[in-house]
């Protein structure tokens, strides 16, 4: 006979989900409204020349500016974590691939963010035919564009530095291509992915108003949203609009920082390559709300099995690679061939390109594109020089002491995440009123743009080198430059080049938006190639357009082909750990 059992009193008495699991619930439920509201304005209907109706200076308009600007970088972010997943992991692991892909990365990476929107405005919009999707992709994509190349950069650099004696173990246990993908070969990178998608999400802010507020090929389109508010602000000298503006911006930093990259940073620090713990693990409160409610872990529990299908599946797909032994003769002739094309290519497009400009710009302004980038190129070297010199000390010491990274992440995180173009305005006033040259004052410009990856890139670089190894050289008394010599630019010089590489290829983009300035009637032009790209952008002259781009293009693979390049080789074959 069997017998009826029933619960206990006290496990009547306890409820299924506690106070966490209502926050939670809460919690989601207003940031599924929030998209819900903000993302209709997505879809009303434009047909172009339809003018966008124009962005309301009023301050009360300004949350739900913000909400748009903030849903487009997001968008963004996603996209830009799947392209460097995806691109990443193909030029790291195909050495032929990898020939292609690196120096397009370096070609893309110099295109200015206005080179895009040059392109593809029109086609976004007739992707989207009598919808204002078309122009709000435009804008994703100029965002896109302006945070994925720094993540990339990181991510394959990661790839090729993964520890010898991890690969030798995922060697030895036949782990598929995907398990080597999920459980080691991201897992390795988390940590710089990490710190350079929060660097890449900063960067995104500072091309927010470009991306809102276009202006290509004599037609102007203006989108909602934080960025177009603060061009409004500037075009009408309104200085109460633009306070009010850093003060939204502000605010959504900070929200963005406690609610998406505090958790993110305690939840990665699992995924340190090291024997002992951290002295002291990053925290988060909102990381632990979701650890004490119970709802996390039951949806978990009821999507392991599809999780476990999924998993069988792709590694059934990607079987591990067999060991054989590589004919040498066969690969020499191979390589030769593939260099051979490549080069006809490049010789193809050389001609192509010269044919171009001898029929429509001519000789001379090749030769004045060609000064203009020695101009920006000289300063570019001097912020690079002097963000490594001030900002390399001070990233190590975050990352290596926890109690000082609780103290000033957020404070770094913040200025990296603020748009320095919103102060623009006020630098120019300021370089107006001090007489200072503007071809002097954009190399500030530029630095509050581009010196944070190499910032970000060297906290992370401290973060990673294990803390072993950090107590055994205090054990052995190393301090000062031995310390520096020994172990501290060892550990960190492969970051350190992603993120000189990075922010090479951001001030090259920075100098679009820093050497051509104006407040209200007033602008400021230096003399420099990234003016000389603004100002034939604004006026649709689509031959100095594709000269400009393509002379920028050039410097920056130059330098990542003679300098970087090396730069990067050095750091996979000696200094990593």
């Amino acid at each position: 006979m069997l017998r009826r059992t029933f619960p206990s009193p006290e496990a009547l008495r306890r409820l299924p989900f506690g106070l966490a699991d209502v926050a939670l619930i809460l919690g989601t439920l207003v940031l599924v409204g929030l998209i819900a509201r903000v993302g209709a304005g997505t879809l009303i209907s434009f047909v172009p020349p339809d003018v966008v109706p124009s962005v309301n200076l009023d301050p009360v308009n300004l949350p739900y500016y913000a909400g748009r600007s903030t849903l487009r970088m997001f968008i963004a972010l996603f996209c830009s974590t799947l392209f460097t997943l995806i691109y990443g992991y193909i030029a790291a692991k195909n050495r032929r691939a990898e020939r292609v892909l690196i120096p397009l990365l370096d070609i893309l990476q110099s295109v200015p963010v206005l080179g895009f929107l040059s392109i593809t405005v029109t086609g976004f919009i007739a992707l989207f035919p009598g919808s204002l999707l078309g122009l709000e992709a435009a804008s994703i994509f100029a965002i896109f564009t302006s945070q994925v190349w720094n993540m990339t950069f990181s991510f394959y650099q990661s790839l090729r530095t993964v520890p010898p004696e991890l690969d030798e173990a995922a060697r030895l246990y036949h782990l598929s291509a995907w398990q080597r993908f999920t459980k080691l070969e991201v897992p390795s990178a988390m940590i710089g992915l990490l710190w350079n998608a929060m660097m890449s999400f900063g960067g995104g802010w500072f091309f927010v108003a470009a991306s809102e507020a276009i202006s290509v090929l004599n037609q102007k389109y203006t989108l909602p949203g934080l960025g177009s508010y603060v061009a409004a602000a500037i075009a009408k000298e309104n200085l109460s609009a633009l306070g009010w503006a850093l003060l939204v911006i502000v605010v959504i930093i900070l929200l963005v920082d406690q609610l998406f990259w505090r958790p993110l940073i305690a939840w990665a620090d699992k995924f340190r390559l090291e024997t002992s713990a951290a002295a002291e693990a990053p925290e988060s409160w909102l990381l632990d709300l979701i650890k004490a409610a119970r709802l996390p872990s039951l949806i978990a529990q009821l999507f392991t099995p599809v999780g476990e299908v999924v998993n069988r599946f792709l590694s059934s797909l990607t079987p591990p690679s067999p060991i054989h032994k590589v004919d040498e003769n066969q690969q020499v002739l191979s390589d030769r061939l593939y260099n051979c094309a490549l080069l006809v290519l490049i010789g193809a497009l050389l001609v192509a390109g010269l044919h171009f400009i001898l029929i429509t710009v001519g000789l001379g302004e090749v030769f004045k594109a060609f000064w203009l980038g020695l101009m920006t190129l000289g300063r570019v070297l001097v912020l690079l020089i002097a963000a490594s010199l001030i900002w390399t000390p001070i990233g190590v010491a975050i990352g290596f002491n926890p109690k000082l990274a609780r103290l000033l992440q957020p404070v770094v995180q913040f200025l990296a995440s603020f748009p320095a173009n919103f102060i623009f305005p006020f630098a120019t006033l300021f370089f107006i009123r001090a007489n200072i040259s503007i071809n002097f004052g954009s190399i500030l410009l530029m630095s509050l743009g581009a010196q944070w990856y190499i910032l970000f890139n060297s906290i992370a670089g401290a973060m990673s080198i294990p803390t072993d190894l950090r107590e055994m050289a205090a054990d052995v008394g190393l301090h000062g430059w031995k310390l520096w010599r020994k172990l501290i630019i060892p550990g960190i010089f492969s970051s350190w080049v992603t993120g000189g590489v990075t922010a090479s290829g951001g001030a090259w983009n920075a100098s679009i938006v820093s050497e051509i300035v104006s407040w209200g009637q007033t602008t400021l032009t230096a003399t420099g190639l990234g003016a000389y790209i603004a100002e034939a952008t604004a006026a649709g002259d689509w031959p100095r357009i594709t000269l400009g781009i393509g002379m920028m293009s050039l410097y920056v693979v130059g330098l990542n082909r003679l300098f970087w390049r090396r730069l990067y080789h050095l750091a996979e074959t000696k200094y990593h750990l």
